[in-house]
Order: structure tokens, then C-alpha cells, then sequence
């Protein structure tokens, strides 16, 4: 599959915007802070190929989000119910306040023809409260399901959750990047986050393909992704 949505491209593209526009000192913060990650050994930590996926059971921005649902009737989304039905694409996202992450689930709305060839599901993943999702996924014209990882519970259990050292969380907040209130104040893990991480998980649970980055600026293109689905669905 020769195809390229050219994520990365346009991923570099913003690097080089921001390095043009940001001081050096405030650039050396996440600079510090991607490269403190990378030491954690993170991405060798991630549930690797071959790895069966945790179960996931989680609420849905679009049918619960600015709709006054009470959470009794919140509409939640569960793995098993997604593959009964095929091959699953997942993917977590930092939150709606990463130009990074919403250009990669762009890429990834201009493939979904594709996801949906390939007889698969795609679903993307973030600590954000539904509505913040929502507001995601209707800015972005985004199809696929967005849903609400409270905490990063979920990230944690494929291994690819962390908190964001102090340095970092004055940054954000000098750039008016409230997480407490995009995450909804989760207590200790108010400031966790997950890696950017793409994951293909077979009806079967097993994980077929697995990609993370500590380096956020960092993600594989959709079609690299299809053309592992694609060389699996082929053995």
C-alpha cells in the first residue's frame, strides 16, 4: 500500500512553526521534558506485538457530550463488543489542546475509507472529559469515536500512561492549557497523560502491531499502519 497521508511532514511542519515563534527558554521545557521521557525506557515498556489487549469499557463523546445525559444513561463503548465485529485500530491522543495529536486524527479521518476497506474499526482514546472529545471531534469533523479514559486507566493498563513533571505543568499553565479542567480534576491523576500510541488488536484480543512515542512531535502514518492490518489480514 504506497499511500501516505504525509503525517509526519505536516507534524514537522509544526515543530518548525513553533521553534520559529516560541522563546528558547520556554522551548527548552519541553525539549527537557520529551528527553527525560525518552530515559524512562516508556516506549520499551508499552505491551508489545503478541500481547493480549486489556479490556476497555469506555463512554462515548458523541452520545454523551452537551446532550445533558445523566451518567446512568451514558452510552459506554466496549472492546469486545468492537471486535465481534473485526480488526481494531486504536489510538491515544494526548487531548484537543495538541496540534500534534488533532492533525494526526485528521490523517487518520482522511484514511478512515480505508480503516473501513480493510473491514476494520478505528476508535482514539484520551483522558479528556466527553465534551472536550465532542468539541473534538465537531471542530475536526472527526467520524470515528472519541472516547473518555478518565485518568488514564486505560493507558496504564497498555503501559503507555505517565505524569507530567511539575516543570511541564507550569508551562502548560502559562499557556492556559487547564488540564483539571479538560480532564475534569481527576485528583492524583489529573496531570497523567499517554504517550501517543497506535495499536492494531485482532478479533482475537492479540496485539498485532504496536507503535509509541515518548517524543510527542513523533507518529506513524495511517498508512503504514493499514499496510501492517493489511499484510496480517494476508497470512
Amino acid at each position: 500500500m504506497p499511500r501516505s497521508t504525509h503525517l509526519q511532514a505536516r507534524l514537522d511542519n509544526i515543530t518548525t512553526q513553533t521553534r520559529a515563534l516560541v522563546q528558547p527558554e520556554r522551548l527548552a521545557i519541553t525539549e527537557t521534558a520529551v528527553h527525560d521521557l525518552l530515559l524512562t525506557g516508556i516506549e520499551d515498556q508499552t505491551l508489545p506485538v503478541g500481547s493480549m489487549a486489556p479490556p476497555f469499557d469506555l463512554p462515548d463523546a458523541a452520545a454523551t457530550a452537551l446532550r445533558n445525559v445523566s451518567p446512568a444513561n451514558t452510552r459506554f463503548i466496549r472492546s469486545s463488543d468492537l471486535l465481534a465485529i473485526g480488526p481494531l485500530i486504536l489510538l491515544f491522543f494526548r487531548g484537543r489542546w495538541c496540534p500534534y495529536c488533532m492533525t494526526q486524527l485528521e490523517a487518520w479521518q482522511a484514511a478512515f475509507s480505508d480503516v473501513r476497506e480493510h473491514r476494520a474499526l478505528l476508535v482514539a482514546i484520551s483522558p479528556q472529559l466527553p465534551r472536550q472529545n465532542d468539541f473534538a471531534a465537531q471542530h475536526h469533523g472527526l467520524t470515528y469515536p472519541l472516547l473518555s479514559d478518565a485518568g488514564c486507566r486505560i493507558a496504564e493498563a497498555f503501559h503507555v500512561a505517565y505524569t507530567i513533571p511539575e516543570p511541564l505543568q507550569e508551562h502548560y499553565r502559562s499557556m492556559m492549557i487547564n488540564l483539571p479542567f479538560i480532564h475534569g480534576d481527576q485528583g492524583p491523576y489529573t496531570w497523567r497523560l499517554p504517550i501517543p500510541s497506535t495499536f492494531i488488536i485482532a478479533p482475537s484480543g492479540e496485539i498485532i502491531f504496536a507503535e509509541s512515542h515518548a517524543d510527542h512531535r513523533v507518529r506513524p502514518d495511517p498508512y503504514d499502519v493499514l499496510s501492517a492490518l493489511e499484510e496480517w489480514q494476508g497470512r
